[in-house]
């Protein structure tokens, strides 16, 4: 490649800086109970990178888990609290302030952060807390981001910040909410999921 003048066009390797703040006992209430009988009962959320021309972006996404539906995101330079407040921010307002969701993570500090915690109790949301070092128990998310990784974003990542917002917007409020079937909804996309979910529910109302 020296020879003939080639250079990589392979982005660098990822490394997650070393948290500075020390974790917080929040037990793992959802222990992998995934299958939810109703919308805005259990979001789970977590945090991929993604490289964008000359240096990573972070992008934070909430699931719900009834429909495996991104209800909430939010991408930035910066792995940090402000990221999933703003993820969690879209997805409390987007879904019509509902209260007492469970709301499922790593145990990253961006997510035991006090001013994450804090956004939690104004949104009367309940904390659940994967276990450390177990993957499992936040499946439906890393499956979330294996797919946009596959399915979407270039292998060599995108030119820009700007390209990659806009990429993965597209993505998710178009492709994969809209068009993509999911074994988890058998074959339906998530946004047909659900419309189908408040169809029955307001057919079982009118009977009672």
């Amino acid at each position: 490649m020296k020879t003939l003048g080639l250079v990589s066009n392979q982005p660098p390797r990822h490394r997650y800086k070393k948290a500075e703040q020390p974790h917080i006992g929040i037990p793992n209430l959802l222990d992998r109970q995934f299958d939810v009988d109703a919308p805005n009962k259990v979001w789970a959320g977590d945090i991929t990178y993604i490289w964008t021309g000359r240096c990573w972006a972070y992008l934070a996404v909430v699931l719900d888990m009834f429909s495996r539906k991104p209800v909430g995101w939010a991408l930035s330079p910066t792995p940090d609290s402000e990221l999933t407040r703003k993820a969690l921010t879209m997805a409390f307002e987007s879904r019509g302030e509902p209260k007492g969701v469970m709301f499922h993570s790593d145990q990253g500090c961006q997510y035991t952060s006090l001013a994450f915690r804090q956004q939690l109790w104004r949104y009367q949301m309940v904390q659940s807390m994967r276990r450390r070092g177990n993957c499992w128990d936040n499946a439906p998310m890393e499956r979330f981001f294996r797919s946009l990784k596959t399915e979407w974003i270039p292998g060599t990542g995108y030119a820009s910040f700007e390209e990659a917002k806009h990429g993965i917007t597209d993505y998710v409020i178009g492709y994969y909410s809209q068009f993509r079937p999911h074994t988890h909804n058998d074959g339906l996309a998530p946004n047909e999921a659900e419309k189908q979910y408040w169809i029955d529910y307001k057919t079982v109302a009118k009977k009672t």
